[in-house]
């Protein structure tokens, strides 16, 4: 049973420190909170972006074509990340890599071509 408790101990341990890591925020948030100072002024609470009085609502709608630029732009960034290792160990791999990573660009041209054919990579 010694061993049993003492498992159990570990874990107080980390219950005791967590909960004293929690005091310690809420303290130092509440402090701040105490000696901020208070000046309430209708200008602070406006959208503010790049020295640009806002102009519309807060939350306006984008168009889903910048998002799936941003998705296809990754997909071919995650691309090059498998592309540079396989050129640096393009001699110990031999036909089989030459192969399998042909396959992968191929697969890969396929849906740069889908997305050009869709209309995707027009940007309006």
């Amino acid at each position: 049973m010694p061993e049993y408790s003492e498992f159990l101990r570990a874990y107080l341990t980390v219950a005791v420190v967590g909960g004293a890591a929690f005091a310690l925020v809420m303290v130092t948030l509440g402090l701040g909170r105490l000696i901020r100072p208070r000046r309430p002024q209708p200008q602070k609470y406006i959208n503010y972006e790049s020295g640009v009085d806002p102009v519309g609502g807060a939350f306006p709608q984008s168009q889903i074509r910048y998002y799936v630029f941003a998705l296809l732009f990754l997909l071919f960034d995650i691309e090059a990340v498998f592309i540079f290792p396989w050129a640096v160990e393009f001699a110990t791999l031999g036909m089989y890599g030459l192969v399998t990573m042909a396959i992968f660009v191929i697969v890969l041209d396929l849906a740069i071509v889908y997305a050009w054919r869709k209309g995707v990579l027009r940007w309006v």
